[in-house]
Parts: structure tokens; C-alpha cells; sequence
């Protein structure tokens, strides 16, 4: 083997070669690699002399190839290319991010996904992927290395962060609050009421009139949305009175579209949006810095939340959920 390799013509040599093969001239092969035409020559004759074969056939300055050189051609064009796709590639790599990420489908359509351009615009060069799923991910069995999830935050065996609160209260459009009871006493509006809620929130109608001592003589079952998405719909149509995410319902909530129905009561906070990874993940500096400029937005939606607070006069109290299985919102 040693033998063999030794005699291994210079790997520099295929190069000027298919250069010259390709372009059809010296001259031209030497513009290309910017080097004389005689440095050109010399690797061809080298290159001829050990592998024992005329590669060209000269006829003035016309070069055609022989059948071995067109072989070789044929074959050192296949390598090169690969050669030159692969560095490509690595080249591709050094410059640009990749990220795969899965988020919660409300959260992702209703609030990641109007930001998401201005994160494309600073990181033009991304190939992100992003995911909108109700189940968590298998990090085991799926290309993602990013989840927001919504949930209670117990993602056993991962790296979790809180990066987002639920805001939650009750609210309606302006038109169907016109048709509530006038009344101070929260039973009486929410009995004249058809509620609205979505079974997989964390807070449920049954939570929020518990936590705040209300009990209704007339029971209402609420018609139940999959989607916080539909369910602020609904109540946008003027079907009722939704129990829902005042941090999804933002651009309701800013448009007049929706309003408090009891402002009297204070909103209900929680941790509700986490960042999900296995903690070996947490160091690539993909998600480190999506992390980073998702913390920037919410840092910057607080503001949006606080003003929205103070324009309806409500009060926020902050909740705890006891730890169990994560849900979808």
C-alpha cells in the first residue's frame, strides 16, 4: 500500500487538468486559476509523465483530449464537484443558522408568528423551521432542538424557562356586553351569559369562578373551542363571553374588538409558555440567540400588557398552578 501511494500522482495535478479540460484552453485554465500558462503547462506534462498516458493532443494551440484524458475527465469532474459541493456546503454552514423548533399552534399563529418577521428581517441568512404542533416533542425521534410549549412547566428530563405569562379574564365585543345585566355583582352578568372556553387552557371556567367565590345559580355548560384561536372568534361574533389569554387577545383587546366583562376582578397571571430543550441543546448558539431575542419581545410585549391593564383599570394577580401535565392553548 505504501508503494501504491507513493507513486499516487499530486492531487494538484487532476485539478489543473479538469481546469484545462473544461475551459478548452491553457491560456484560459490559467486565467481561471490565476497562475501563468506555463505553470499550467508544466502540471500537465507532470501529471502525463507519471501516470504514463498522453492526456491532450496538440495541434498548434488547439488541444483535444485522447480517450484516456476524456476517462479521466469524466472522473475528475465527478470529484471535483464533489469536492466543491461539499465546501459549499460547510461554507453554507459557517454563515447562516439552522434552527428547528415546534411551537404551541395559538401561541405560534396568534403571537410568534406577526413578530417573526422582524427576527427573518435582523437574521436574514436563517433556515429556520418552525413547526406548529399540539403535542410536545419527541426530542429523541424529531429533528427539533427548540419546543414553546404551553403548560405547567414540569417537562421532566429537559431544559425548561418560563418566557411568557397568561393574562386571563373574561372578555366579550362591545355589542354583546350592551346585553349583559347592568350589575355589580359578577353571578348575575355571567348567569345571562353563554360562556365560551377552551378545554385545554390551564384555567378553566370552573378554576376562575372558584378562585374568585363566585357560584352561578343557573349553570351553564360553555361551548368549548380546541383552539384559543376560535374560541376569541366566537366571542369577536358576539356568541358570548370567552374565557381566554388576554396576551393572545391583544389585538382584539387594542381594536376595541373585545373588552372586559368584569373589570371589577383582577386578571389571573402565570407562567403558561416555556422554552423546552434537552439541556444539552441550550449551548448551540442557534438557540441560544433566538432565546435571547424571544426574551426581548416579551420583555417588550410587558409594556403592551401593562398599558392594556391601566386603559380597562384592571388589577393583575399573579397564580399558581400545581405541577402536573403540560396542556395546549
Amino acid at each position: 500500500m505504501g508503494l501504491a501511494m507513493s507513486r499516487m500522482p499530486n492531487l494538484n495535478g487532476f485539478l489543473y487538468f479538469e481546469t484545462v479540460a473544461r475551459r478548452g484552453t491553457i491560456s484560459r485554465a490559467a486565467e481561471e486559476m490565476s497562475v501563468s500558462p506555463s505553470a499550467v503547462s508544466q502540471q500537465i506534462k507532470l501529471l502525463e509523465q507519471n501516470l504514463g498516458i498522453k492526456l491532450f493532443r496538440r495541434q498548434g494551440r488547439v488541444l483535444s483530449m485522447t480517450l484516456e484524458g476524456e476517462q479521466l475527465f469524466q472522473s475528475a469532474s465527478v470529484a471535483l464537484r464533489m469536492l466543491r459541493d461539499t465546501n459549499r456546503n460547510f461554507t453554507r454552514k459557517r454563515e447562516t443558522y439552522q434552527l428547528n423548533m415546534r411551537v404551541t399552534p395559538s401561541f405560534g399563529v396568534r403571537w410568534l408568528g406577526p413578530r417573526l418577521s422582524d427576527f427573518i428581517a435582523d437574521h436574514p441568512d436563517w433556515d429556520l423551521h418552525i413547526d406548529a404542533a399540539p403535542d410536545p416533542t419527541d426530542f429523541d425521534r424529531e429533528m427539533m432542538e427548540l419546543d414553546l410549549r404551553y403548560g405547567k412547566g414540569n417537562w421532566i428530563g429537559y431544559h425548561s424557562e418560563p418566557v411568557f405569562d397568561d393574562c386571563v379574564l373574561p372578555l366579550c365585543s362591545p355589542e354583546y356586553l350592551v346585553t349583559l345585566p347592568k350589575s355589580d355583582d359578577p353571578a348575575t352578568v355571567l348567569e345571562a351569559a353563554r360562556l365560551i372556553g377552551t378545554p385545554r387552557a390551564l384555567c378553566q371556567w370552573d378554576y376562575w369562578l372558584n378562585h374568585h367565590d363566585i357560584t352561578l345559580a343557573k349553570r351553564h355548560m360553555p361551548i368549548l373551542m380546541d383552539r384559543s384561536s376560535m374560541g376569541l372568534q366566537l366571542a369577536v361574533d358576539g356568541v358570548g363571553v370567552v374565557l381566554d389569554s388576554m396576551s393572545l387577545a391583544m389585538p382584539e383587546i387594542a381594536e376595541g374588538r373585545l373588552v372586559p366583562v368584569l373589570p371589577a376582578l383582577p386578571v389571573l397571571r402565570f407562567a403558561s409558555y416555556w422554552a423546552i430543550c434537552p439541556t444539552r441543546y441550550i449551548k448551540r448558539r442557534a438557540v441560544q440567540e433566538f432565546l435571547t431575542w424571544l426574551k426581548s419581545q416579551t420583555a417588550a410585549f410587558e409594556t403592551d400588557i401593562t398599558a392594556a391593564c391601566a386603559r380597562h383599570n384592571l388589577r393583575q394577580t399573579r397564580i399558581e398552578f400545581d405541577l402536573g401535565r403540560g396542556a395546549e392553548g
